[in-house]
């Protein structure tokens, strides 16, 4: 199919959008048959279970061109698996990671146009969601609920791409956490908002985030993990605690850093008076891909990264160049990683 007239190399992360959508309902009990749908715009009641009691969840992964021409997504069974995780913890019901991953399949085919050329920079983002549609007045499960999927094409999820940013420690508590104990369920974003706009009309990217309890050990940002290199280089170490969001990018990074690189990894609760020791500092996600902090505002002074404002250190250099390389097929992806579609 013929690319669409877009300018690629001018994308932002927002929102564009398609010719096509996947759209699939759940009532009486099971899963209706599921089909694309020009439709962007759904209608519910206004006493939706998603309205009344927040009862929806969602994911991100996205879909590349590799150097070989063909259309791949990177780990889409996992993102299957985390959806069907927030599922449980909102008592939604399920979607199994073959019909998942069937309907990426449809989606993806139907908007072959709107995906990114190779080496462009841009990628086809991919956002599942499923919430509860049916009307629901008291406290519980909505009746029916719809499963949909949609794309959009996207640049950089910071601006500037890969150079430095600035964040803030935030003054605030993630009421709505990521994780629930073992669950770890993706959890809506909704209670961050407040504290990111603040974080941007201050003059910052992000907001970085403690513990709840103690506000003492690093957690994550509103939308993404860090991970942080020691200062022999040798190292690479990212938070650990059962409020932060299960990354499939972090996770992924792990395994880059110790197979690929030869690097030691290392997942621990990390004192937030351990950053300044650290020589780069980055945060990872399906968005972001890696994007390196430069700088953390706190009220008691600034925290400088010895990795600088002006560049990506080397270390997360080479983290985010072997990734984007097994994505984009420049490099051999571990078995299973990378889902071809077409």
């Amino acid at each position: 199919m013929q690319k669409k007239d877009i300018d690629w190399s001018k994308l932002g992360f927002g929102y564009m959008k398609t010719d096509w959508r996947y759209s699939r309902i759940w009532k009486d009990g099971s899963w209706q048959e599921g089909g694309l749908t020009d439709k962007a715009e759904v209608t519910i009641s206004e006493c939706a279970g998603a309205l009344q009691y927040a009862q929806t969840g969602f994911e991100g992964l996205k879909v590349y061109e590799t150097k070989k021409g063909e259309i791949v997504a990177f780990r889409p069974d996992l993102n299957a698996e985390r959806l069907q995780r927030t599922c449980d913890r909102l008592v939604m019901p399920k979607i199994s990671t073959g019909d998942f991953i069937d309907a990426l399949d449809q989606l993806v085919k139907a908007n072959l146009g709107y995906v990114p050329p190779y080496g462009s920079g841009a990628t086809l983002y991919i956002r599942p969601f499923i919430y509860g549609c049916g009307p629901v007045i008291g406290v519980a499960p909505s009746p029916s609920y719809e499963f949909r999927m949609f794309c959009t094409p996207v640049g950089p999820y910071f601006k500037g791409g890969v150079k430095p940013i600035r964040i803030m420690l935030s003054d605030y508590d993630r009421a709505a956490p990521h994780g629930t104990g073992d669950i770890k369920a993706g959890l809506n974003y909704a209670m961050s908002l407040y504290a990111g706009e603040a974080a941007h009309k201050a003059g910052f990217s992000e907001n970085m985030y403690l513990d709840a309890a103690t506000r003492t050990y690093v957690e994550e940002t509103g939308g993404a993990n860090f991970i942080f290199i020691t200062r022999d280089g040798r190292k690479v170490i990212t938070p650990k605690s059962p409020s932060i969001l299960p990354s499939i990018t972090r996770r992924s990074l792990m395994v880059v850093a110790r197979d690929y690189l030869g690097l030691e990894v290392e997942e621990r609760p990390v004192r937030f008076d351990e950053v300044s020791s650290f020589a780069e500092v980055g945060l990872c996600g399906t968005a972001a891909v890696i994007s390196p902090v430069g700088q953390i505002h706190t009220k008691d002074g600034d925290v400088d990264v010895p990795s600088g404002m002006q560049e990506m250190g080397p270390v997360l250099t080479r983290l985010r160049e072997t990734i984007t390389g097994i994505q984009m097929g420049e490099i051999e992806a571990p078995e299973g990683w990378i889902h071809r579609i077409c």
